[in-house]
């Protein structure tokens, strides 16, 4: 099958409410052939009318590689629908095995053209900084399929952030994270945990990844910038919280 017919085949199944069609397993060969078709699946969703807000970096902290078995960084698309402010409380029942991440979202001011993009570079590019979280679906734990999971979008589901301020001089990799699930504080960590640099070094990632397959990380769009710790699991009334210093926090409810 080619990308273009995978992407067509994995659209029709998610329109069925299907995100595993057993037809697809082992249909992706690698992670660049993943991303093809995620970009297509992407294509799909605009004609649908939705809206592109921006892209993802996820595995990016040693605790996340470790956790998924996977040890680069990846990315995937934001659809602005799938956008939420911070104190939202969202439909348990509406989500398939669902989890959180703590991240820093950034939106760019200025367009990064890769590859070669350097840190100091994507750093000059960022005009604002927002506490946030990423909602997951883990569609895909039933049969892992690194490839499957990539291209439907690499467990993305929803973005939920808290009041975005000017980057200014603040240091990103210095930055400190406390989550908390239920009022319980569950691990602090710093923003270095991300790609060992911190989010900005994400941006320069992105940067010089989405040449390789014809996009480039546009001014105006939003990028989460990858989990400082580990991804936690969501259970039916959870109520979740990242305080970031410096930032401020972001929460959302399970109901």
């Amino acid at each position: 099958m080619t990308h273009d017919q995978i992407a067509d085949a994995l659209w029709r199944s998610i329109q069925r409410g299907v995100h595993d069609p057993a037809e697809l397993h082992g249909a992706i060969p690698s992670i660049d052939d993943a991303y093809r078709v995620q970009l297509g699946l992407l294509e799909r969703y605009e004609q649908f009318g939705e809206r592109q807000a921006g892209w993802k970096v996820g595995l990016t902290a040693k605790a996340m590689q470790a956790q998924i078995g996977y040890h680069e960084p990846v990315f995937g698309f934001l659809l602005a629908s799938g956008h939420r402010p911070s104190g939202v409380v969202l439909d348990f029942d509406s989500l398939i095995r669902p989890g959180f991440e703590n991240e820093i979202c950034i939106t760019l001011g200025e367009t990064l053209v890769g590859p070669g993009v350097t840190f100091e570079q994507a750093r000059r590019a960022i005009s604002h900084v927002a506490p946030s979280l990423e909602i997951i679906e883990k569609r895909h734990v039933s049969r892992p399929d690194m490839g499957l999971g990539m291209a439907d979008n690499a467990q993305q589901k929803a973005f939920i952030t808290g009041e975005a301020v000017p980057i200014g001089l603040l240091d990103l990799a210095a930055i400190n994270v406390e989550v908390a699930v239920n009022g319980i504080v569950q691990e602090r960590a710093l923003g270095a945990e991300v790609l060992g640099e911190g989010p900005i070094a994400s941006i320069a990632w992105l940067a010089n990844k989405l040449p390789q397959f014809g996009r480039q990380l546009q001014a105006g769009s939003r990028v989460m910038s990858g989990s400082f710790t580990k991804q936690y699991d969501l259970k039916r009334g959870d109520t979740v919280k990242a305080k970031f210093t410096s930032l401020g926090s972001v929460t959302a409810a399970f109901r």
